[in-house]
């Protein structure tokens, strides 16, 4: 493309000059040591110190050069993030944090869906391809699809799990607790007095989903309750599976007075099939879900939820990986982030 030529007359804006590492240095009256290292994490700086270089990065909007960096360090400062779905809100929220976090170590994210096993493979190869200098994974993933990691984790791949544990493997891993998330979903319906609790839960095969519903079980049998076989269903995430699993529920189960949904999708569908059943909520059923996704709120009645810390999983994912990169954690860390107990209008005392 040709530039335009300019006249004396042309008036054009004055492009401001990127921000050096030298002027950070000037503006926290620091070294340019200092400011590289508070940069890389590498090495003692004093939190003072720190701040006020953050402080001075953020005002000069300054920008690691990433092509000088990743030639010193023999690095593309790349990472790799591997998502079943990149426009489902929870791993959207958690795959922009983490984006957000590794910019501001200098790294960049390059991000690829795969929704089925049979995904994974081509799109791991073309994350290799481009060297990313490490990878994060996203759950759901079945047992079959953590073997396309292995040979990777053989070869010491710098890996973080987001969402699920890594059992066997050498992997560090970043989750919310989802055991403690069910027992308190659970508790909470018990504590309103709630004695007959049906739970709709996601697909079997995912880790979340098992721990959801151990914490569920322990709730029940702490209060010496049982959790009911024929009040258990099954679902996918979506409002269609919470529609039809309470549908079910309520033609063929058991009479109960509340419902854990394990995701708020599922719940919102549930809490339409007891409408067409001409059942109120939260008057005839209470109904809890999962996640705090944004339109929980808005939901007639709004929704009592467990709020998973999303954001906080994805910057924390996004900086446990780069520790890895830049070798500052020897064994694989294990994070557990915590769920918070959000009430809304959903959920009443048990009438009668």
């Amino acid at each position: 493309m040709c530039e335009r030529s300019h006249t004396r007359g042309d008036h054009q804006p004055m492009k401001r000059k990127r921000a050096t590492i030298k002027d950070v240095a000037a503006r926290a009256a620091v070294s340019r040591q200092t400011v590289s290292r508070v940069l890389n994490e590498h090495g003692y700086v004093a939190e003072e110190t720190r701040d006020r270089v953050l402080s001075a990065i953020a005002e000069l909007d300054y920008r690691p050069n990433a092509v000088a960096r990743s030639m010193v360090a023999g690095r593309t400062c790349t990472l790799g993030c591997i998502s079943p779905n990149l426009t489902d809100y929870t791993f959207a929220m958690q795959i922009e944090s983490a984006r957000d976090e590794a910019r501001r170590h200098g790294y960049f994210i390059l991000s690829g869906s795969a929704p089925t096993a049979d995904d994974v493979e081509p799109l791991l190869e073309e994350m290799l391809n481009r060297q990313v200098d490490g990878l994060l994974v996203f759950n759901p993933y079945a047992d079959q699809r953590h073997r396309c990691f292995e040979p990777l984790i053989e070869r010491g791949m710098a890996m973080v799990y987001v969402g699920n544990t890594a059992r066997e493997h050498p992997v560090s891993w970043v989750k919310c607790d989802d055991y403690a998330g069910g027992l308190g979903a659970t508790e909470y319906l018990i504590r309103l007095g709630h004695t007959a609790i049906a739970t709709i839960t996601g697909p079997e095969n995912e880790e979340c989903v098992g721990d959801r519903l151990s914490g569920c079980r322990q709730a029940l049998a702490d209060a010496g309750l049982p959790l009911d076989p024929d009040l258990i269903r099954p679902g996918d995430w979506s409002a269609t599976a919470g529609y039809h699993a309470t549908h079910h529920l309520l033609t063929t189960g058991p009479h109960f007075s509340a419902i854990f949904a394990q995701n708020d999708r599922m719940a919102v569908g549930a809490i339409r099939a007891l409408r067409e059943a001409a059942l109120h909520v939260p008057e005839d059923v209470s109904i809890i879900g999962f996640d705090d996704i944004p339109l929980a709120s808005y939901f007639d009645p709004p929704l009592t939820t467990l709020r998973q810390p999303m954001e906080e999983s994805g910057r924390q994912a996004a900086r446990l990986l780069i520790e890895i990169i830049q070798e500052a954690k020897g064994s694989p860390a294990q994070i557990l982030t915590q769920a918070e107990l959000v009430a809304r209008g959903s959920c009443a005392p048990r009438q009668g």
